[in-house]
């Protein structure tokens, strides 16, 4: 991507080939995505610069062939063919509640909220931890009514929300030849089903187990309990964690031990349809435990226990499991940059039609926007005009006139400055930026380019 902060590159780049029925749309779009870039936390009315501009994005989102794949799909492919070598494919489901009563939601947070399950597999690279880009995504609404009860085998057979991970899986398919995907999910994924997904996508993964209480079986096949089986795993090492300090806990360094087994998950009784076509096995892996030892008196230990298709049987091994697993934040950041960054929750568009391709729209463009919070941390020492092109570099220079040498900045300063647009102090006690002040200063730099590239338009013209 040329520039990390050039949205109309970004916006031709990422959306010039989206195929929506007509030419003039993929236009439209283009120019959309370039307005809500500059401006990821404005409504509509906001982003647009006037009342034509905004009936054109209205019309966009009304229409049939706008869909939230026909938006999204070739950044999704996009991603798919950039990932190499070993890629984290990190899962999760978020739920967007628009609150009020609109055309086609469906039921969310306490059964009077309406909106809609958003599953997103969003791409890592698990060498550097920089963020390729969403592989896939799908909705589900839940329905209005609450279903009467069904037994197990009557659920099976019916329309499941647990089976957007396997959609997804699918979607994304198995990797080219140079790539290895490793899935990274947390409980929702710990599905025989699930498993079975990733399997025939000839995927690995890392999930976190929903429960202790259940039935394993050993490498020869001896069903065994959980729970009797976890105080017999083999230490494999200990290592210190560094925790920072919460509400009602203060910051602590934890002694953590980790061990690990290998197990087989055994095959459910209660099987889905599909399940039951693939005629399966138990599925050999390993099971990988996080647990900290001597703890703190009142203070809940930190546990974890994963399942993962990939080798576990030394230290080192079992640390490579936990440090994919720990990469399982960025998902959360992707969440935040759709919500907050991009106000996703607070858009008004009145019918589901319309808010799944805005939904597709701005899913990318939390993307793009989480890049450069994570480049950031990634490589903070980084020339910030390697990315950042001169013109932001100059407008950051005219806000901020105690700025020396803006050229010289790093990524990380470039972007703690963007945050001081927005509000952010600063100082040595405030820790790292959060997303609004970030996408208040954003807004602030986008506005002066905006101003400046027009003036430079209107002089060139005036000449």
């Amino acid at each position: 991507m040329t520039g990390i902060v050039n949205t109309q590159l970004w916006a031709d780049e990422t959306f010039g080939n989206c195929e929506l029925g007509d030419s003039r749309r993929t236009q439209r779009l283009v120019k959309v995505a370039q307005r809500i870039a500059d401006h990821p936390a404005g409504s509509l009315p906001h982003q647009m610069h006037d009342w034509s501009e905004l009936k054109a994005a209205y019309r966009l989102f009304d229409c049939d062939d706008v869909t939230l794949e026909g938006v999204a799909r070739p950044h999704w492919e996009q991603t798919r063919r950039s990932a190499t070598g070993q890629t984290l494919v990190v899962c999760d489901t978020t739920e967007l509640n628009f609150g009020s009563e609109r055309e086609g939601l469906g039921r969310t947070g306490n059964g009077y909220g309406r909106g809609f399950l958003l599953h997103t597999a969003l791409m890592v690279d698990a060498a550097t931890q920089s963020i390729v880009g969403v592989a896939g995504q799908t909705l589900h609404y839940r329905p209005l009514k609450k279903k009467g009860k069904k037994n197990s085998t009557q659920t099976l057979k019916g329309d499941r929300e647990s089976q957007i991970w396997g959609r997804v899986i699918d979607d994304v398919g198995p990797p080219a030849d140079e790539a290895q995907y490793v899935y990274v999910c947390d409980r929702g994924a710990d599905n025989f089903e699930v498993m079975c997904h990733f399997e025939q996508q000839h995927s690995d993964w890392v999930v976190r187990a929903k429960r202790q209480r259940r039935n394993l079986l050993t490498p020869d096949g001896e069903k065994v309990s959980a729970l009797d089986l976890i105080p017999e795993l083999s230490l494999l090492g200990t290592y210190e964690l560094e925790l920072r300090a919460r509400p009602g806990q203060a910051a602590r360094t934890a002694q953590i031990e980790v061990r690990s087994t290998r197990v087989l998950m055994p095959v459910p009784h209660h099987k889905s349809p599909w399940v039951k076509s693939l005629d399966p096995e138990p599925i050999p892996m390993q099971w990988v435990q996080v647990k900290e030892v001597n703890a703190p008196a009142k203070t809940k230990p930190i546990e974890w226990l994963l399942w993962t298709s990939l080798p576990a049987d030394t230290f080192e091994e079992a640390w490579q499991i936990i440090e994919h697993y720990e990469s399982r934040w960025l998902i959360e950041e992707f969440h935040k940059s759709l919500k907050t960054g991009c106000q996703m929750k607070e858009r008004q568009l009145q019918t589901a039609d319309r808010l799944e391709p805005l939904t597709g729209l701005l899913s990318v463009t939390a993307v793009y926007l989480l890049r450069l919070k994570t480049l950031s941390k990634r490589e903070p020492d980084r020339p910030a005009k390697q990315v950042v092109p001169r013109l932001w570099l100059e407008m950051l220079k005219a806000a901020r006139p105690r700025l020396r040498r803006v050229h010289d900045l790093t990524v990380y300063g470039f972007y703690r400055e963007v945050a001081k647009l927005g509000g952010f102090i600063g100082r040595k006690s405030d820790g790292e930026p959060g997303w609004i002040t970030i996408w208040r200063g954003w807004e602030k730099l986008a506005m002066l380019v905006r101003g400046a590239e027009l003036a430079r338009n209107f002089n060139s013209k005036s000449d």
